[in-house]
């Protein structure tokens, strides 16, 4: 009989869930607040509710045979009542650990991995107190809901606080800066049996958001080491389902940052830069399906696609050229830093696209 998967969200990453799932004959239902989500398009069935709407995501349930997530900020207390009577297969412990920058730091260090210096703040008194001990420079963040640079102030000195203060009264974290060499992150997905890592890639920001991600990410076993790391810190959590991890690489030193029990950005080039990829294996994972292990093809960079790229986008899609694999998520409303799709460059290193391609967008 044909399962159904649920999808908690109907972004770009409910649409590749469900591309992936159709292809292991699966159907999909998933419920997002706009009519248009992307995923919707594809999926066999769709719920428009909000996502605190607590008879529509029971509704969701209902449809499925499995519920799974596509972003963290998924009301905890209704997943907490929803998983006790239906099949939410990567349980709320993952999502739980991932929604509080403090709470993540925290599991982080005692399953073994390390972090830079942390320390909390919830009012002014011990907003300065943590700056105090931390010292400068420091990130301040809000603890939860903050993403693509949002809700972060870099503090250097007495001048940044005020805009620091500005983010209360949110719960608040305070990190030590890290003048990281590069930032990489993993993708792993675990069941009963085994852990997979996808190779490591090599993460490029700009203005806070992911630009490219470049794979393999490096040479003297670092990819490995992470890669190592990751499974272990899934094993000791007692984890199942996708996990992606973003680290920061400093010399032999490797540091959390933190983490998304979903499939992640950072993970696209793995549609068509890996033997199998982030969303077929977490279908894999949901349907009871046995996991593949994961091998690069080439070297590949993803580039990631934002509103003021479009235009150039498309034209490259229509160029068909080999090797390079134009996705456009199809959202209605475009802005100039909402992700928009991804392009992924097959067997193409990082001089090569240094040499022949950042000329061709706005960036």
């Amino acid at each position: 009989m044909q399962r159904t998967i649920g999808i908690i969200g109907g972004g770009q990453l409910g649409l590749m869930i469900a591309e992936q799932a159709h292809l292991l004959g699966a159907r999909c239902v998933a419920l997002d607040p706009s009519a248009d989500a992307p995923a919707f398009r594809v999926c066999d069935d769709h719920i428009v509710a909000a996502f605190d709407d607590a008879a529509a995501l029971e509704e969701l349930c209902r449809r499925s045979d499995v519920v799974t997530y596509e972003f963290e900020n998924v009301p905890g207390e209704l997943l907490v009542d929803l998983e006790r009577r239906y099949n939410i297969k990567q349980g709320f412990r993952p999502l739980f650990d991932s929604q509080d920058r403090l709470r993540e730091k925290d599991n982080a260090r005692a399953n073994g991995l390390r972090t830079v210096e942390y320390a909390a703040a919830d009012d002014e008194a011990s907003l300065d107190a943590a700056v105090a001990k931390i010292g400068c420079p420091c990130v301040v963040k809000t603890r939860t809901l903050g993403y693509d640079g949002h809700g972060q102030v870099v503090v250097r000195g007495e001048a940044d606080m005020e805009r620091a203060r500005a983010l209360l009264p949110a719960p608040l974290i305070v990190e030590q800066f890290m003048p990281f060499d590069y930032e990489a992150s993993a993708i792993v997905v675990a069941d009963d049996e085994r852990e997979i890592c996808f190779p490591v890639g090599r993460n490029i920001h700009k203005d806070g958001i992911l630009d490219l991600c470049i794979v393999p990410c490096a040479d003297g076993g670092m990819a490995e080491r992470i890669a190592d790391e990751s499974r272990a810190f899934m094993r000791r959590c007692g984890y199942r389902g996708i996990l992606a991890i973003e680290y920061f690489v400093r010399g032999d030193e490797i540091y959390f940052n933190e983490m998304a029990p979903r499939p992640h950005n950072s993970g696209h080039y793995t549609i068509e830069g890996c033997t199998t990829n982030q969303f077929r294996e977490l279908c894999r994972f949901l349907l009871g399906m046995p996991l593949e292990e994961p091998r690069l093809v080439a070297p590949t960079v993803m580039k990631n696609i934002l509103g003021c790229d479009l235009g150039a986008a498309e034209r490259i899609a229509e160029q068909r050229l080999p090797g390079v694999y134009v996705h456009i998520y199809g959202k209605s409303v475009c802005r100039p830093l909402r992700k928009m799709g991804h392009i992924t460059f097959v067997g193409m290193t990082p001089e090569r696209y240094s040499a022949e391609w950042p000329d061709k967008f706005a960036r």
